[in-house]
């Protein structure tokens, strides 16, 4: 059997974030655009309301995962929600919009935000919204392990999540001692983002613990990801197939030349993403 193994453990610091009361951790830095595709950003957000206004999005999904808190969110096209701790709002950008997520009156919420890249012939798709509720979330249970499957398969539990490229998101929850094995397809970029606790993973035990980011090995063939707890052990898998396209980002715009980039700006100006106004 081949097996994923740890390739690098990173602990980004807390930073001032765009207010005095706004902290952020870049987890997944933007630019490393081979290592880390089909993903092009993750970051840890602690903010209040206020911090963030409206902004327009062109060419990505953005993944929204409530670690604390709530999220009301709205954008200009009159749709909107909510998104509580535990939930996830997987949102394609496609062609354009312009949203807002803000968090409930007196609460700091404790978010998480994953970009993840839009193929090329999908860059100007339809944009859509899916909210990944409690109730919704498929789980897999095991003696001392659950798993919620917010994106993917696991253990032939399968998510409704659509995705534009195949991308896979597990919630592992595990007791002292147990253990959770995940089958990472070949070839995909897969990291690990330890939430809290204290574990092993792969094949060499490698520890890991909260908050830590733990970048896994490339393979050529499918392979056995082991995460064991040493002590309650949260913890969230990404991996996704990679997408192998150029990559031209500029402020909330990702695409695939510079040329499109500029068209992004002119089509948000001319009110081509929708009216400005929710």
């Amino acid at each position: 059997m081949i097996y994923r193994e740890v390739v690098r453990i990173d602990e980004p610091e807390q930073q001032v974030g765009m207010t005095p009361s706004h902290r952020v951790r870049p987890l997944l830095p933007m630019g490393d655009w081979t290592g880390s595709d089909p993903f092009l950003a993750l970051m840890e957000d602690w903010f209040p309301r206020g911090v963030f206004d409206k902004h327009p999005h062109r060419g990505i999904e953005t993944v929204t995962y409530v670690i604390d808190g709530h999220l009301d969110h709205y954008d200009n096209r009159g749709n909107g929600g909510a998104i509580r701790a535990g939930e996830a709002q997987w949102m394609t950008a496609g062609r354009g919009l312009i949203h807002n997520e803000i968090p409930a009156e007196g609460v700091t919420a404790h978010t998480l935000q994953l970009w993840v890249n839009l193929p090329a012939a999908d860059k100007l798709t339809e944009p859509r919204y899916q909210d990944l509720t409690e109730a919704t979330v498929p789980v897999h249970s095991a003696p001392g392990a659950r798993v919620r499957v917010f994106s993917g398969a696991s253990h032939g539990v399968k998510s409704a999540t659509r995705n534009h490229v195949p991308v896979t998101l597990l919630e592992i929850t595990l007791d002292p001692g147990a253990t959770n094995v995940e089958i990472v397809p070949a070839d995909w970029t897969a990291f690990l983002l330890v939430l809290s606790g204290v574990g092993t993973v792969g094949a060499w035990a490698t520890t890991v613990r909260a908050g830590q980011v733990v970048r896994l090995a490339h393979a050529d063939a499918d392979a056995e990801l082991t995460v064991t707890a040493t002590t309650p052990l949260r913890a969230l898998l990404f991996a996704g197939r990679p997408l192998r396209e150029p990559v031209v980002a500029h402020g909330p715009f990702v695409m695939n030349t510079r040329e499109q980039i500029v068209q992004a700006y002119q089509d948000y100006r001319n009110g081509g993403f929708g009216p400005m106004e929710a």
